[in-house]
């Protein structure tokens, strides 16, 4: 079961919350939040900047789609922005608890 890392940026009031949701459904085995960010982008034709936290969810392939539509439903903006990225390597015991985490059977 590849395992991966999916960052999500949120606004700073809901990030924790969202955080703590996404590890609650055992959609990631641990969630990092880092608050202070300040994003810049481009938004109906004009630079907009936003202050942000970045949410690093360490999960698996499987919880994807899960995870995407719990950040549908809950997150606040119109297109949150979700990446995934492979997660090449890493120490075995480590990956072998995210699998056991992220298990969607657990009680």
């Amino acid at each position: 079961m590849p395992q991966k890392v999916v960052l999500i940026t949120a606004p700073e009031g809901i990030a924790e919350e969202l955080a703590k949701e996404i590890v609650e459904g055992h959609m990631a085995a641990c969630v990092q939040v880092f608050a202070g960010g300040r994003s810049f982008f481009r938004w109906d034709g004009e630079v907009q900047a936003e202050r942000e936290s970045l949410l690093v969810c360490k999960t698996t392939s499987d919880r994807i789609d899960d995870l995407t539509r719990l950040m549908t439903l809950r997150h606040p903006y119109e297109v949150p922005e979700l990446l995934v990225l492979p997660i090449e390597t890493g120490l075995p015991a480590y990956l072998a608890w995210m699998v056991e985490e992220t298990s969607p059977f657990r009680t």
